[in-house]
């Protein structure tokens, strides 16, 4: 199931079934996240995680997850359950990355970042007993889902909970995602996170 966009059969059967199962969000900031909950919550009682420790420096990490807390206050997000924000602690992705610091955006050292940003959710999905797991990363262009859905069957395996494939740039989900940013002023952050000194 690799690299599909949306489970569509998955979310057909939860439709017809009247029941909402528990899904933690991964989210790496407010302008991805917003067209992501739009578009899944009429499926699933919806908490949000923010842990993002490739995010540098302190200042750009608080304001993000700020952005965040502010996205679920507006009137169209308030029935996310919650929001997990992680402490700041880089230092897991620093050690992490360190051997690929020279490859560019979507070498190695964003399969690392993936592994680590979806290893913890699907870690605290198990352990929390939700039933599914997901991540708002791949409505960016520059995201390959294809990755993001490998590293999340497998840790779904690992974890005992399901994964929520995705890839939800598809069908203008990156579009929306730009139209919901400035129709609420969200932040749009210029970069990623990690910033990389040679």
């Amino acid at each position: 199931m690799a690299g599909i966009f949306q489970p569509d059969d998955v979310l057909a059967g939860i439709a017809s079934s009247g029941e909402k199962p528990r899904l933690l969000l991964h989210c790496c900031c407010a302008p991805c996240s917003s067209y992501v909950l739009e578009y899944l919550l009429p499926y699933f009682r919806i908490t949000a995680l923010f842990f993002n420790p490739n995010i540098k420096p302190r200042e750009e990490y608080d304001k993000r997850a700020a952005e965040m807390e502010r996205l679920l206050s507006l009137e169209g997000y308030r029935d996310v359950a919650g929001l997990l924000v992680a402490g700041y602690d880089v230092s897991c992705f620093d050690s992490a990355a360190a051997p690929f610091l020279e490859e560019p955006e979507g070498g190695e050292r964003c399969r690392v970042c993936f592994e680590l940003r979806l290893g913890e959710t699907a870690r605290h999905a198990g352990l929390e007993g939700f039933d599914y797991f997901s991540t708002t990363l791949s409505v960016s262009p520059h995201k390959y889902a294809a990755a993001l859905n490998e590293i999340g069957a497998r840790l779904a395996g690992e974890c005992g909970v399901m994964y929520l494939h995705s890839d939800y740039k598809k069908r203008g989900g990156f579009a929306r995602s730009v139209e919901l940013s400035k129709e609420f002023g969200l932040y749009r952050q210029g970069y990623c996170g990690c910033v990389v000194e040679f």
